[in-house]
């Protein structure tokens, strides 16, 4: 445990921080799991829909800097492809 006043509430805000990313990373997996699966069932215009969400949440996830912008694109890129 910090003994600074400055490092206690970095500590705090690092845990706040911690649990808001985790929170965009579980949603943004959960919404690519979901976009595969209706893939692979041949589901092709839930799949879309679906990618529309996980699209959004990628785009947010890159806004927020949870994830890099590079790695983003990189993840609508495969999505995309699993879709057509």
């Amino acid at each position: 445990m910090p003994n600074i006043k400055a490092s206690i509430r970095s500590v705090k805000t690092d845990a706040e921080r911690n649990a808001k990313n985790a929170k965009m990373k579980t949603a943004l997996r959960s919404a690519s799991h979901k976009v595969v699966a209706l893939a692979e069932a041949g589901k092709t215009d839930e799949a879309k829909e679906a990618l529309k969400v996980a699209n959004g949440l990628i785009d947010k996830a890159a806004h927020h800097n949870v994830i890099h912008k590079n790695n983003a694109a990189r993840k609508k890129s495969l999505l995309a492809k699993k879709v057509k």
